[in-house]
């Protein structure tokens, strides 16, 4: 974790022994947010490294990664806490069956169904009473997809890190978890969330970075290929797809030329091997028509060479 004298280059280069590799932007981002305590935003297009960043944090700090995927109509059941009503029923018949319910009275049996042991603790809940020396880092991804309500109610839980359980009272924290939040920008997220984080829009990365980061996660691949490939993958994302590669797609695509033996691209190979890459009929058609792998494969040879 930070010491007093980290910088924003410490923070990198931690990430980058963990298999992240950061620019200079989210680096520092990432070390503030950590330095001030407070949420960190991350928009960007899907595929970009969003999620991995949580990933890497947890995996750096040895925090517990506790994740909430966000959707349209999550509520507190889903994401804070709920009853785990079969196991209070459990309890009832128990209790009914050994005559306890005749000697302790409704009343008392009414508030032994509301003890901690029955209580399911959401990904929210648990983050805050984790109960550990080390924090664990939260990653509410896609919190774009979350309406209105639950934003606010996330707003509110992110200014005070507790949770008030009405029957046991408030949960509260002295360590507050390392909160990651994502979003693909579907719809904006409300100001008044932005306010409480700090924020980083994530670009795909350059093709030099990228370059570096397919030969950290696909270290067989050759180094002409994974040159290539990211020249392959940064001339696709400059045609207007559907659903542009990420960075996700480049390590696939990699990770499957690897296994195949392939030493350079070609049409043949490009082509069947699109799917590992584009994941849309409708893209794939694109890249194809009027002689497209052609111009992706000069691309990829041209800008790796270039770069050589």
């Amino acid at each position: 974790m930070l010491s007093p004298s980290s910088t924003p280059t410490d923070v990198a280069q931690a990430l980058t022994s963990h298999g992240y590799l950061p620019d200079d932007g989210l680096a520092t981002a990432i070390f503030l947010a950590l330095s001030l305590k407070r949420p960190l935003l991350l928009e960007g297009e899907a595929g970009v490294g969003k999620t991995e960043v949580a990933k890497v944090l947890s995996r750096w700090t040895g925090g517990a990664l506790i994740r909430l995927q966000c959707y349209e109509g999550i509520d507190s059941s889903q994401a804070v806490y709920d009853w785990d009503y079969s196991r209070q029923l459990l309890h009832l018949r128990a209790a009914e069956a050994s005559g306890e319910a005749r000697g302790v009275g409704t009343s008392m049996l009414e508030e032994q169904l509301y003890q901690e042991r029955f209580l399911l603790k959401r990904a929210l809940l648990r983050a805050i009473d984790h109960g550990s020396l080390i924090p664990p880092v939260l990653l509410i991804d896609e919190v774009d997809r979350a309406d209105d309500e639950f934003e606010a109610y996330l707003l509110e839980v992110l200014s005070d890190y507790q949770v008030t359980v009405p029957e046991l009272g408030v949960f509260a924290t002295s360590m507050p978890p390392i909160v990651i939040l994502t979003s693909n920008r579907t719809r904006d997220v409300h100001d008044a969330l932005k306010r409480r984080c700090l924020y980083h829009w994530v670009e795909h990365p350059s093709f030099e970075r990228e370059v570096e980061i397919v030969r950290m996660r696909v270290p067989h691949v050759l180094a002409p290929l994974a040159r290539q490939v990211a020249g392959a993958v940064e001339a696709m994302r400059s045609k207007n797809l559907y659903k542009p590669p990420g960075v996700a797609e480049t390590i696939d695509w990699a990770t499957a030329l690897a296994s195949l033996g392939v030493a350079e691209l070609d049409e043949h190979t490009v082509d069947v091997t699109l799917g590992a890459v584009l994941k849309y009929r409708e893209d794939q058609e694109k890249v194809r028509q009027q002689h497209g792998i052609a111009e992706i494969v000069k691309q990829a040879f041209e800008r790796g060479a270039f770069h050589g």
